[in-house]
């Protein structure tokens, strides 16, 4: 397929390299330089994301909060200039439900189709293709654009309409947070009360307790590796989403606001571009204690 790539950051770099060893051809775009492992595999860089859409069939958006969606769509040389009837946008950053429904309204407004497809599985995932991709939109345009979903993730789900895949992706975001905040509470209890954390989390990674989070995260707050694979500045903003949606919904998600308030903490502490598994820290200066100290 001609396929267009917007937003070449720490996931849709990556991303977008998938799709070029598998042979498709790829028009990119992004604000800062295409970077030269794509153009070294043949990725052709355009001026605007309007060129982009011109060019090809599917053009896919990966960048960081629901306004730069709006920007790279609707802004004066986007994407929606350059479209014509029949090509299918493909929105895979993490963003308001509700302002995906009204984005996929004006894109089907010009002829086309739209899917919301956010992912799950971090930096890790991307480099993988391994991540989890949970998509809204019509059944026509997921199975076009499925095979294209294969070389970027293995788990692969059209939940529903426009909206619900982003809906998806705000309860995803939800579990990973709570239970962030759950494996950072137990090795802290563990270490304050005298227990060896790695120790700890081997034996609780073959019982119930189990979790690709205890696995992979709970490994990075006993090394303290907090180098961003998924800032916390960005769940944040995924918080955000589940704490207006919950607000407009008559809905309380008191656990869901208790974990953005120990990212906030984090944030204050200058942690906004920690990894999101920095959660930590907040609690550990709660506790006047460091998992892993004596």
């Amino acid at each position: 397929m001609k396929v267009g790539f917007i937003g070449l950051g720490i996931m849709g770099t990556p991303m977008a390299g998938h799709l070029l060893d598998a042979g498709h051809t790829l028009y990119v775009h992004d604000i800062k330089p295409v970077p030269a492992e794509l153009t070294d595999k043949g990725a052709i860089p355009c001026p605007s994301g309007a060129e982009v859409a011109a060019a090809a069939e599917v053009i896919i958006t990966m960048v960081p909060d629901t306004p730069h969606v709006g920007a790279a769509l609707f802004s004066e040389n986007g994407v929606a200039a350059g479209l014509s009837a029949g090509k299918i946008v493909v929105d895979m950053s993490s963003i308001s439900p509700i302002e995906t429904k009204e984005y996929a309204k004006r894109i089907n407004d010009l002829g086309c189709s739209y899917l919301d497809a956010p992912v799950s599985g971090g930096e890790v995932g991307a480099k993988a293709a391994s991540l989890t991709i949970m998509v809204g939109g019509p059944q026509e345009a997921f199975d076009t654009v499925k095979p294209l979903f294969e070389k970027m993730g293995k788990n692969i789900t059209l939940v529903g309409g426009n909206g619900d895949g982003q809906t998806t992706k705000v309860a995803n975001q939800i579990i990973v947070a709570l239970t962030i905040e759950a494996v950072a509470e137990a090795l802290l209890f563990a270490s304050k009360a005298g227990a060896d954390p790695a120790k700890v989390r081997q034996a609780l990674m073959g019982g119930f307790a189990s979790s690709r989070i205890l696995e992979v995260h709970g490994e990075r707050m006993i090394n303290r590796n907090f180098a961003p694979g998924f800032r916390i500045e960005l769940h944040q903003k995924d918080l955000n989403l589940a704490l207006s949606g919950a607000k407009a919904l008559n809905l309380s998600l008191p656990h869901t606001a208790s974990c953005q308030q120990l990212f906030n903490a984090c944030a204050a502490q200058g942690g906004a571009a920690w990894d999101h598994s920095g959660m930590l820290r907040a609690l550990e200066l709660l506790a006047g204690h460091e998992v892993g100290s004596k």
